[in-house]
Parts: C-alpha cells; structure tokens; sequence
C-alpha cells in the first residue's frame, strides 16, 4: 500500500527522547516500512519559554505549550538529524521531481513556520537544504503571514508576497496549515502553483481556529491544491477514526475528492483518535473509504507534489 503522509513530526520528537526508528508511539520508520510512504518530516525548531499567550495553544494540543521563538540551531540539528537517518540507509530524502514516487520510506523535509527566515531570499538556502514544503506561520504571526490564532489577521506582508513567489519559482510547495484565513486568501490569489494545508479539519463539522472554513478550502481548490485531513483530536467532531472519515467525506463529497488527503501530524500531538492510535491504522481508513483509498492516501498529494516539484 501507498502512503503520503503531509505532516509526520519526526525530528522534533526524537529531540524530545522519543524513539522514532524503532518505536510504537503513533508512528516512526519501523511503522512505516509496512508502507510504500513518503512523508513530510516536519522541521519545528522551537524553543520553550514562559508566555500567557500559551493558553490556547495548551487546549489544542493538550499538554502546556509554552514555545514562542524559534530556534535556527534547533532548525540546523533537525535536519541533520534526517539526513542522518539517510546516510544510515533507513531512509531516502526527496530532493527533485524524480524522487517522489512513495517507495520504502521517503521523506520532503517541510519548515513548519517560516520565523527562522529573516527575509525571503533565505529560502534559496532551504532549497539547498531540500526543504521542499514551506509552512509560512505556526501558531504566531510573523513577518511574512499572519497566523489562525491572529488577534489582528493581516495576511501577507509585502514580504510574504515576495516569499510566495520566489518558493512557486523554487519550486518549493506552500503549506497553509496554521495561516489565518487572510493569509490562506491572499496566499491563493497570487501562487502559480497548487497550495496546500497539510494537517486540519473543517468549522463546518467542527468549530475551530485550526480549521478551515468552506470560503478557505474552496479557495485553495481553486489553485488545484490538497487539504490532509488531520487527527489533531480537538479539531474533530468526532474523536475516533469514524470523526477522520467524516471529515474526508465532507471534502471529498461536497468540494471533489481529487483535493483530499491525509496529514496526521504524528508524533506532534499528545493524543490520538480512538480507532487510529498509530500510523498502521491508515489500513483500517483504507477500509472505511474504500473506492477512494488510493486518491486520499497518496494520489492526490502526488499530483501536487509533481506539479510543485516540476519547475
């Protein structure tokens, strides 16, 4: 079986002691070679200090959450650490079109917050580094985007436009997880290329900063983008796997099942969905939307992945 996972956070768990080659815990290499996969190991560089604003944030991933900076010697040690896990030969970094097809385990190195670039131009040095997938905001707004727990949503800077275009041009796919509906608006009327958000669900099932609202995933339908359904528990309206396949249905019947796909953000949440604990249950999903499994679980991330790659 084919797998794309658009959100795994590798790295930034094995930096919190958690074994992520041979481990049980939601999902590591050992879980996903029962997989032809290829994932988006995420790169979350942050470092945890005291702030009040940390609240909302402690809700939503259930644990507290006090990480407000961003760190570019965290950034540094996370991606070695993947390219660490290549030259050990347990897994294939994607670096070109070339590489993407899913097949042992395959991971695009994916910035999760765009805070550690100090202007746009750096991303010529993600591009060198094969960071493929570019979240413009975490949780914070920054100095390119604002972000879904924005008090005061600005959307794109001037300087944000500017990263938006030169990442289409690198060939670089914009991630619009945790962007505020600004961003996510003004992000979709000026990318050339598809855009996605790998890891949410939606307010019409379930009312939440993190989701999406039905104005949002049309408007990144419109780019012939992908949204991963995600198994962040509060942001369904079930917590069980049956909540996951309700959220796809709701994408793939009202909005096209060719934009649907799965980010399970993995090893970044404190709690899983009864019926889906861990990355082998994709098998049980497969079942329950069965006539669309292979669309959901890795086509239609192909088909964005392809376009985006092929600049």
């Amino acid at each position: 079986m084919k797998l794309i996972d658009l959100h795994e956070d590798l790295a930034y768990s094995n930096q919190m002691g958690i074994d992520v080659i041979e481990g049980n815990r939601q999902s590591s290499i050992k879980m996903l070679t029962e997989f032809d996969s290829l994932v988006f190991a995420s790169l979350f560089p942050h470092v945890d200090t005291l702030d009040e604003r940390s609240e909302e944030l402690t809700a939503l991933y259930g644990s507290p959450t006090k990480s407000t900076n961003f760190s570019l010697e965290l950034f540094l040690d996370q991606v070695k650490f993947y390219y660490y896990l290549e030259r050990k030969g347990i897994v294939k970094i994607v670096r070109d079109v070339n590489d993407i097809e899913p097949k042992d385990v395959k991971l695009l190195l994916s910035l999760e917050g765009a805070d550690i670039l100090r202007d746009y131009t750096d991303l010529y040095l993600l591009k060198e580094l094969n960071v493929l997938n570019l979240g413009l905001t975490w949780n914070y707004d920054n100095k390119f985007a604002s972000s879904c727990m924005s008090k005061k949503d600005y959307g794109l800077t001037s300087e944000g436009e500017e990263l938006v275009r030169l990442a289409n041009k690198l060939g670089i796919i914009i991630d619009l997880a945790h962007a505020g509906k600004r961003t996510v608006l003004d992000v979709t009327s000026i990318s050339k290329k598809p855009v996605i958000d790998s890891h949410t669900n939606f307010t019409r099932l379930k009312q939440h900063k993190r989701n999406l609202d039905d104005e949002e995933i049309e408007a990144i339908v419109k780019t012939k983008g992908v949204i991963g359904v995600t198994a962040i528990v509060s942001t369904l309206k079930e917590a069980t796997i049956n909540g996951i396949v309700e959220s796809i249905r709701y994408l793939g019947e009202s909005f096209g099942w060719e934009y649907v796909a799965i980010g399970t953000d993995f090893l970044g949440i404190s709690e899983t969905p009864k019926g889906f604990e861990n990355i082998l249950k994709v098998k049980d999903l497969a079942k329950a939307i069965e006539g669309h499994e292979e669309e959901v679980l890795w086509k239609n991330a192909y088909r964005v992945i392809k376009e985006n790659l092929s600049s």
